[in-house]
């Protein structure tokens, strides 16, 4: 067995189908060392260990869209039937029904496999709520800045310009000369 674990482990391609992170037959096939159809028969003849949780087979359109976003061409050969997707206990169990001692081995590979991929997505997940924090916070600030400025915004003005002294002569109107008190009729006269 110590010859199994020597073996380089191929990258397993996990997709998200149906909100679940799965591994396709063929992918899984060349990761435990049989042919497709080998693993596929060997589902079928223990389809009691299969539930739906476990194993389901991809529609037309969910088989297109991942050809489409792996960028496959579907103009020569390939697959006459649509491939079914294992979820993380499923691939385990297909490691149990094949009985080889690859499969075996790399049943502890697909199991960090999967591991890997929901600390990856925990990961994710936690970097999300803290930017949500973050933006929080810079949105706190950013309208205290607003205010700060708005409050700052007049003393960074120029005081206005003082008003220019005219230049001639000015005539001040009577009613602004009224400082000064008429002399009545009678001051007038007791003053002879």
């Amino acid at each position: 067995m110590n010859e199994l674990t020597a073996i380089p482990e191929p990258p397993l391609p996990i997709h998200t189908l149906r909100g679940k992170p799965v591994v396709l037959d063929s992918d899984l096939a060349v990761l435990y060392g049989v042919q497709t159809r080998v693993l596929n028969k060997a589902v079928k003849r223990n389809a009691a260990r299969f539930p739906a949780d476990f194993l389901f087979q991809l529609t037309s359109t969910e088989f297109a869209s991942l050809m489409f976003q792996n960028g496959t061409s579907s103009s020569h050969g390939g697959r006459r039937k649509l491939p079914w997707a294992f979820t993380e206990h499923g691939a385990i169990m297909a490691a149990t029904i094949l009985n080889s001692p690859r499969a075996v081995a790399m049943s502890v590979y697909v199991v960090r496999a999967f591991v890997r991929m929901r600390e990856e997505l925990l990961a994710r997940t936690e970097l999300e709520k803290r930017l949500a924090q973050i933006e929080h916070a810079l949105i706190g600030h950013d309208a205290a800045l607003k205010d700060l400025y708005q409050k700052i915004k007049p003393l960074l003005l120029p005081p206005p310009a003082p008003p220019k002294p005219e230049i001639g002569f000015h005539a001040v109107p009577k009613a602004l000369h009224s400082s000064a008190k008429p002399k009545s009729a009678a001051t007038k006269s007791s003053g002879k």
